[in-house]
């Protein structure tokens, strides 16, 4: 099955990104464009036709195209993103998904950033976070649950989106950092904990056959080896400064 990766490079003004859990470090925007250019690179690796969209300088967030929106198979789902200082990051994605699935746009009140989504199988988990609301809860599942799908709303304090606590690193295989997300959400699902001592590291991206996983977490890379996942580590160590998980830097479309 065709894989296609949808990506933005890194924005000049990434150093004036929306922060909520770090303080604010100077980020070499050169640096973080290197890193995504490596990035980009595994993914090709992995078998994905990567996509490259120009950054929207005006934008600081906008290389964080996850956010934008909702994939799934049949559609996707675009919505006012949480903070206001995104929104304007929507727009510009749809038009771009519009060559790949029918867009759907969520109604006001709802407010939604695709961080917050983690799909496994057939199951949407959506976190109930400053920048995701039960309003989007609720159309989501008006949407989706008539094609098959179970969505399940999950409160999230710890961190910033959903997937900051937890990611798919196999078709079934869930990565959970316990602290951030309970492991009895997925139930009937292959759990693995990330190392104690690494609690960001709950965000990795599966990509084909393989799992990439930030270079800053060397001890779960090497839990998810010993669980036979051919694991590849990724440095993204400037984009982390803005909050950036791996998965966040591209929108997967099969």
């Amino acid at each position: 099955m065709a894989l296609t990766a949808l990506t933005r490079l890194p924005s000049a003004t990434l150093a004036q990104c929306e922060l909520s859990f770090l303080d604010r470090d100077p980020i070499n925007v050169d640096r973080a464009r290197r890193q995504h250019s490596i990035y980009r690179s595994a993914l090709r690796a992995a078998g994905a036709t990567v996509v490259v969209l120009p950054a929207l300088d005006e934008l600081p967030d906008a290389v964080f195209v996850e956010d934008t929106a909702v994939v799934v198979d049949e559609l996707a789902v675009v919505a006012t993103m949480g903070a206001a200082s995104r929104r304007p990051e929507s727009d510009p994605m749809a038009a771009t998904l519009a060559r790949y699935r029918r867009v759907h746009r969520l109604a006001e009140p709802a407010t939604l950033d695709g961080g917050d989504v983690l799909r496994v199988d057939r199951t949407l988990f959506v976190g109930l976070t400053p920048r995701t609301n039960a309003a989007a809860v609720d159309q989501l599942l008006a949407l989706l649950a008539p094609l098959g799908y179970r969505v399940v709303g999950v409160p999230v304090t710890a961190c910033l989106h959903f997937k900051s606590a937890c990611s798919l690193a196999a078709p079934r295989t869930v990565l959970v950092n316990p602290a951030w997300a309970s492991p009895d959400l997925f139930d009937g699902f292959d759990v693995l904990t990330v190392d104690p001592d690494e609690p960001a590291a709950g965000n990795v991206l599966a990509v084909g056959d393989r799992v990439l996983v930030p270079a800053s977490a060397p001890r779960t890379l090497a839990r998810l080896r010993a669980d036979g996942l051919h694991a590849e580590p990724i440095d993204v160590s400037e984009l982390q400064k803005a909050e950036a998980g791996v998965t966040c830097m591209s929108v997967l479309i099969t």
